[in-house]
């Protein structure tokens, strides 16, 4: 039983680094995708702004998809 604690543990640790990982990189690509666009229409900075917007909403939506099962206690 030990060793199924401890591994539970670590599942949930490695979820969490997850989740970490899953939020910068939603952010940068929407800030980056926005800076691009940016570049391209000459619109600096609304779609900075946009992009940073669906960047942190995916980022919200993708964390509690992947911390639903934790929360359920699975």
């Amino acid at each position: 039983m030990i060793c199924s604690q401890g591994m539970r543990r670590w599942e949930a640790a490695l979820r969490f680094i997850g989740v970490g990982w899953f939020i910068a990189i939603s952010i940068l690509l929407g800030v980056g995708g926005g800076l691009w666009l940016d570049t391209k229409f000459g619109t600096r900075p609304i779609l900075v702004i946009v992009g940073l917007i669906f960047g942190l909403l995916v980022a919200l939506y993708g964390v509690y998809r992947m911390l639903l099962p934790l929360m359920r206690g699975k």
